[in-house]
């Protein structure tokens, strides 16, 4: 009997830590989101930098969290924007050893989105010797975060504007629309009401 309460208890606490990591990352990303569509540029880096402090307490308790190692990586991804350029290269490159990270220990983390990130890099950093560019790896990492979400607002969007960069406007154009169809969160309408304007800005460009 002690052994049967013992494991119930175990078993709900087990649930608590769970449903307590869920809601601080929700809310990690909505202050992200704030930050990201609202904030103006000369206040973002402290923001960011205040939110890698938040964040950090997760990643000692979670480790191995896939979620959480997203999480870091993106926020460091976002404050790169704000460094000079040798300290950005250093962080982008902790941002691609984080992804990977993330993406062994669970290749469908964020639903996809730890690929979408980490093509987004490939597409967008120099290539070498300077930086790990490399187009190929980034048509490949994105076509895997369509995989996984092939009706998602963020892998279509982003698989568009890759395609867009590499001169493809109507075929950037259909993921675009597939982006725009995409619901918005019930638990995130901020920051998809943000990403469905910006999506509404590309097509009406391409229009």
């Amino acid at each position: 009997m002690k052994i049967r309460v013992f494991l119930l208890l175990l078993l709900l606490s087990t649930q608590c830590f769970a449903e307590n990591l869920k809601d601080a990352l929700k809310s990690i990303e909505s202050e992200w989101a704030t930050v990201y569509y609202g904030l103006p540029k000369a206040k973002q880096a402290i923001a960011y930098s205040e939110l890698l402090t938040k964040i950090q307490p997760l990643i000692e308790h979670y480790p191995n969290d896939a979620s959480v190692i997203y999480w870091q990586a993106l926020l460091k991804a976002s404050y790169a924007k704000h460094q000079n350029p040798l300290t950005a290269l250093q962080t982008i490159n902790e941002v691609r050893n984080l992804l990977t990270k993330a993406i062994a220990i669970n290749p469908q983390v964020m639903n996809g989105a730890a690929y979408i990130v980490l093509g987004t890099l490939y597409d967008k950093v120099p290539s070498w010797p300077i930086a790990f560019g490399n187009d190929d790896t980034a048509k490949t990492m994105l076509e895997t975060a369509l995989k996984i979400n092939p009706n998602g607002m963020v892998s279509n969007y982003f698989y568009g504007e890759f395609l867009l960069t590499h001169d493809e406007e109507q075929a950037a154009k259909s993921y675009f629309n597939k982006a725009l169809a995409a619901p918005i969160r019930p638990d995130q309408p901020y920051a998809d009401q943000q990403m469905k304007h910006k999506i509404q800005l590309a097509l009406k460009k391409l229009n």
